[in-house]
């Protein structure tokens, strides 16, 4: 979720009158802040969430491992006050998703207990959480019912749509293991269905780099299975 209360919904105009109050009242229960290198992990999944981790800028991803190996990647993040581990503050359960920097950050460590502590005296503030946490439910859950109920190469298309539109949240990656990963696949299915996208005369790819070729055409092969 993000430290700024998103500009739709139905508690946006009293989120906004709040803000600087909560934001003030957030970061009092700062401890500390530290760096993270490329490719260290914020939040590992299974572990106890101690804190609360606030990233202002960067780049951050998501996945989760199976017990049989599979990843599932969520995509990147561009950070805009973001902050990670807030499902399990009110769960009280072990971290959910592997949060790993992309770059070189610095993340504002902040107390859980404390944050805790704070909405239990301000319950108004928890209208932050619960408006964020619905709005970043619903964008999961699209993802995850569209990976679920179309074909891989059905959701590649229908990515690519919406990002043309920049309609999109979370980004894509450069490497194609793990954009499959992003489609909960692998990468031989993933290329596979690629070559289908081109040779529909959907999509090009050229030095790795995919495209649109012709989006009236990718429009009409997405809602012809709407």
């Amino acid at each position: 979720m993000q430290l700024r209360p998103y500009q739709t919904g139905r508690f946006t105009d009293t989120l906004n009158k709040l803000y600087d109050e909560f934001r003030k009242a957030f970061y009092q229960c700062q401890l500390h802040s530290r760096f993270y290198q490329a490719g260290e992990i914020i939040l590992q999944q299974g572990q106890p969430v101690k804190h609360l981790y606030l990233v202002s800028v960067g780049r951050v991803s998501m996945h989760i491992s199976a017990m049989n190996g599979r990843c599932f990647q969520l995509g990147e993040v561009e950070c805009d006050h973001h902050i990670f581990g807030e499902m399990e503050l009110f769960s009280q359960t072990g971290c959910q998703w592997n949060v790993v920097a992309e770059e070189q950050l610095e993340v504002d460590v902040i107390c859980l207990k404390s944050v805790a502590e704070l909405i239990t005296h301000r319950p108004e503030f928890t209208l932050f959480f619960a408006s964020a946490l619905a709005n970043d439910y619903q964008d999961s859950l699209d993802i995850y019912t569209y990976r679920l109920l179309h074909s891989i190469t059905y959701n590649i298309a229908y990515d690519l749509w919406h990002r043309y539109q920049e309609r999109v949240t979370l980004g894509s990656f450069g490497k194609a293991e793990q954009e499959a990963e992003r489609f909960g696949t692998s990468s031989r299915v993933y290329r596979r269905a690629v070559k289908e996208l081109i040779d529909k005369g959907l999509i090009t790819k050229t030095s790795g780099e995919i495209k649109i070729a012709d989006i009236e055409a990718l429009k009409s092969f997405i809602f012809e299975f709407e």
